[in-house]
Order: structure tokens, then C-alpha cells, then sequence
């Protein structure tokens, strides 16, 4: 069943792809490199015959493109599906989620120590939810520190405070 619905993640974004114009193929990412989680699946996109003009496109302004993409995957292919049988999808494009990852880990720590410093709360602005998502995960095991969204999409932001 997971073999399953990673092969029609990979089919449905070589297929979007196709209909937006950018024939190429999607390789599937699992493991250590693509973090932690087991149910999290890589769709890759392969960079090799695309000009940076349809990278650019593809990327969209701070991610905003490839984050439309992987939310429109993680909606439409897990629809009707078991909990149990539903698959995390990242979509990356040219290492933009990896450096994206480690950006935001360097921000969680900065914020977690600014907020242990001061004991101010801190408000984390123009997070989209999936960075907001990886943030959580990130200080989660914080024992001094909770994190918590406030506010509507889409001015949603994250609030980090000691617990």
C-alpha cells in the first residue's frame, strides 16, 4: 500500500508537471538524508532538462510555488485514505527544501535562545505552515520551550515562550 501511494505521488507530479509544461521525471527520496520521518515521502523533481527560467517559475517567489505544489499533493493524494495509509509528501526542487531546512533550523535555535535570554515570547512572521510545521518539530523536545500558531492564514504566526 505506502509503495503504492508513493508511485502515484510520483506519477501525479510527473503528470502536473507535464500539463504546466515542464516535461521531466520526479525521483522518490527516502531516508536519513530526507529527515526522520518514516510516512515522509521525497518527490524530487529532476532539475537536468529544465532552463533556470523554469526553475525560477517552478520555485516561485520564497518558495511560495513548490509550497503550492507539495500542498496540492499532500491534499489530493492522501483524499480518502486511512490515517494509517497516509503519506507525508516533500517536493523538492534543485536542494531548496535541504537549505531551506537548515535555514530554519538555525532559526529555531536563534529564536529558542533569544527567548531563554529574555524571557520574552517571540513571534516568527512570513513562516508558511509547512515551515511553521517543521519549526514545532524542531523544539518539540525542548523542555523549557512551547511553541504555539496564532492568528488566520494568512497572517498566521508561530509564537515561541518558555512553558
Amino acid at each position: 500500500m505506502m509503495e503504492e501511494t508513493i508511485q502515484r505521488g510520483q506519477q501525479w507530479l510527473e503528470k502536473l508537471l507535464q500539463l504546466m509544461g515542464f516535461p521531466t521525471q520526479v525521483k522518490i527520496g527516502q531516508g536519513e538524508l530526507y529527515g526522520a520521518d518514516v510516512n515522509a515521502c521525497w518527490l524530487i523533481i529532476d532539475e537536468t532538462n529544465l532552463t533556470p527560467e523554469q526553475i525560477k517559475i517552478l520555485l516561485g517567489q520564497k518558495g511560495e510555488g513548490i509550497d503550492a505544489i507539495q500542498y496540492l499533493a499532500n491534499t489530493i493524494l492522501n483524499l480518502g485514505l486511512a490515517p494509517e495509509d497516509q503519506r507525508a509528501f516533500t517536493v523538492e526542487l534543485v536542494g531548496y527544501r535541504i537549505k531551506r531546512q537548515e535555514e530554519l533550523l538555525t532559526l529555531a535555535k536563534e529564536v529558542a535562545q533569544q527567548v531563554r535570554q529574555t524571557g520574552q515570547e517571540v513571534e516568527m512572521k512570513s513562516l508558511s505552515s509547512a515551515e511553521r510545521r517543521q519549526i514545532h518539530t524542531f523544539l518539540k523536545d525542548a523542555e523549557d520551550l512551547e511553541t504555539e500558531s496564532r492568528g488566520q492564514e494568512p497572517d498566521r504566526r508561530l509564537v515561541v515562550r518558555l512553558r
